[in-house]
């Protein structure tokens, strides 16, 4: 095959570029895992070869891969074939049926961990389990349920398994609330942090390694049927290195990777985290890997004293004294390194005491070049915006407003939380802003849901909170999850947009996203993945092209092989027949789906079948949903 001989060519699409010299297209040309050429069916096709793969899209929308600027895929992939997942499912019947289903098949001495971004304002019922309710369903298997970043529930088998006991003393950082005789009740509280939350749940078992690699890559399958091809890894608490990143390089080494790692280093020691950057400056160097695992410098955690935690039911921590002392020692060894870094910094008071520090440095070590952000930056002011750009940095802000939206309101009023955080005002004050998502512990790993926050403006609870100026058109919105994020792994001009020479990440989402109704934003899906120029990912009408087959998810009693991920989608017709079919709710308006037609009223409405005529369709097909 010549140098301009295509290995694949995809036809026949409406192709988003967001290259702006070349916006729109209908077809595209891969090789050696970049693109090739871009174009119309006839330019391109004109590089097939005899060998070159080509796919119709038949006409169907392609954007760019989405890239998430902060989620936790090296962590989260060692437990996630262990974790039961309500994101996205709507009720807390649902979600109480599946542990109690899960629970059944769980062998001892296993526990059943609910891990993930849900929230009481998701269900139906505008509530979370009571621990007595959980304790019905699990009399004999630990069940640790993490509550975004704010609380545990344990039933009694866990606190049996974790040893908690009258005789255990209140943690540093959290309570262990405790009735009347001083035992512990089951519910786990971070005040303000949660090192108690995930003290706990590290003490459950672990899976052996050959499980954390099938682990990792039903992970990673999961985001790719998201739409997800690239991410920044954050690191995390617990999280070691190299010992803990052992998994992510087997599959690396073994070409397993799906989802494109760029990851920083975390520090673990509280007073000693000059040394780990020492250490690791002096070991690792920055950007040493390929485009599918690469370092990409430190943080989000620098150092302890200077982490502001996002739990919005607690007060805002005051940060202690020392902090800019030892932020700076920190500050100093990557700068000169060049290392970039990022911290995780949810207020404003936080931001400005580290911007001091990073303006002392600059006047000794100039910060230019280095490609340093904050995250998350919630209640950020305009005056620390203007001061992030004078150094160069960035933010990388999060959806986790959209978990917790209802108790920051709660705690500081609809007014503050009208720009929190402010999105569009860093967008025009020209600073590099991108987009993703915390997962897996304090927000769900779906991008269409931080995408539908950012264009929106709403909770995944329904809750209206910024104003229409303050919300992004959806072009902007696919911007900040793609072209944006480059620029924050070091990455311009190599991928987030489809143009010859990038990386050839692409997807096909399973509905028009500039095209659908605003309440379907949320519920998107890929059904093509294209990664490196690999369809890592095929459903629906292009299933037959997946080049990606895994084993089932083990062990064999794994929540992934019966639920599947994001809103149960591994069970429509179960759990998540309420949840996937979420949209339809909202617009047919009926008590419940009926047995023939779920919530598909409109489209049976829309048949030929003989619906006009009552006693005939009736009686032909059963229904029943408009009789009332």
């Amino acid at each position: 095959m010549s140098a301009s001989t295509a290995d694949l060519i995809l036809r026949h699409g409406r192709i988003t570029t967001l290259d702006r010299t070349n916006p729109s297209a209908t077809a595209v040309a891969v090789k050696d895992g970049r693109f090739l050429a871009v174009g119309d069916d006839r330019e391109v096709m004109a590089l097939a070869g005899p060998a070159t793969r080509v796919v119709d899209l038949g006409g169907r929308l392609v954007l760019p891969g989405l890239i998430d600027n902060h989620t936790h895929v090296i962590r989260g992939g060692l437990n996630f074939n262990m974790e039961l997942r309500w994101d996205g499912v709507r009720s807390l019947a649902d979600a109480m049926d599946m542990l109690r289903r899960q629970v059944a098949i769980t062998p001892p001495p296993q526990w059943v961990r609910v891990v993930g971004g849900f929230t009481e304002h998701q269900f139906a019922e505008k509530r979370l389990p009571t621990i007595a309710e959980i304790n019905a369903v699990a009399p004999e298997t630990p069940v640790f349920l993490l509550h975004l970043y704010d609380r545990a529930l344990l039933n009694g088998a866990a606190l049996r398994a974790v040893g908690y006991t009258k005789d255990t003393p209140e943690p540093p950082g959290g309570e262990i609330t405790r009735d009347a005789q001083g035992n512990p009740t089951g519910l786990l509280l971070a005040k303000p942090n949660a090192q108690i939350l995930y003290a706990t749940l590290a003490k459950g078992p672990a899976l052996p390694f050959d499980y954390q690699v099938n682990s990792t890559r039903h992970f990673m399958r999961e985001l790719n049927r998201l739409g997800v091809t690239g991410v920044i890894d954050a690191g995390g608490g617990f999280q070691n290195y190299p010992d803990d990143y052992a998994v992510v390089r087997k599959l690396a080494d073994d070409g397993q990777l799906t989802v494109r790692l760029a990851y920083n280093l975390f520090t673990q020691k509280p007073q000693h985290e000059k040394e780990d950057f020492l250490n690791w400056t002096s070991s690792v160097r920055y950007k040493q890997g390929d485009d599918y695992f690469r370092h990409n410098g430190a943080g989000e955690m620098l150092v302890f004293s200077a982490a502001d935690f996002e739990d919005f039911r607690q007060p805002r921590p005051e940060m202690p004294p020392q902090m800019e002392g030892d932020l700076e020692e920190v500050v100093r060894v990557l700068a000169q390194n060049r290392w970039p870094w990022r911290l995780h910094a949810t207020y404003d008071e936080t931001i400005s005491r580290a911007l001091d520090v990073f303006e002392k440095v600059d006047r000794e070590i100039p910060l230019k070049g280095l490609n340093w952000f904050f995250d998350h930056a919630e209640t950020i002011s305009d005056r620390s915006i203007d001061r992030i750009a004078a150094l160069g940095g960035g933010i990388a802000v999060q959806h986790r407003m959209a978990y917790q939206g209802e108790y920051f309101v709660e705690r500081y009023g609809a007014a503050a939380a009208e720009a929190t955080p402010p999105i569009a005002r860093m967008l025009e004050k020209g600073v590099k802003v991108s987009a993703g998502t915390d997962a897996t512990r304090v927000a769900s790993y779906n991008p269409w849901v931080s995408l539908a926050w950012m264009i929106t403006g709403k909770t995944v609870g329904g809750l209206s909170l910024y104003p229409r100026r303050n919300c992004l058109d959806r072009e902007t919105a696919l911007r900040m999850w793609t072209e944006n994020v480059a620029w924050f792994s070091n990455e311009e001009g190599r991928r987030g947009s489809i143009a010859p020479g990038q990386l050839a990440d692409l997807i096909v989402p399973d509905k028009d996203f500039f095209a659908c109704a605003e309440d379907e934003l949320s519920f998107l899906t890929s059904e093509l993945t294209l990664v490196g120029g690999r369809i890592v990912y095929g459903a629906g009408g292009f299933a037959g092209l997946d080049d990606n087959p895994l084993p089932p998810p083990m062990p064999d009693w794994s929540p992934t092989r019966l639920f599947g991920g994001y809103a149960a989608w591994g069970e429509p017709e179960g759990a998540g027949r309420n949840s996937l079919g979420y949209r339809r709710v909202a617009a047919c308006g009926c008590a419940q789906a009926c047995g023939l037609h779920g919530h598909e009223h409109a489209r049976a409405w829309a048949s030929k079948l003989p619906v006009s005529d009552a006693r005939g369709f009736f009686g032909a097909l059963g229904c029943s949903c408009w009789a009332v």
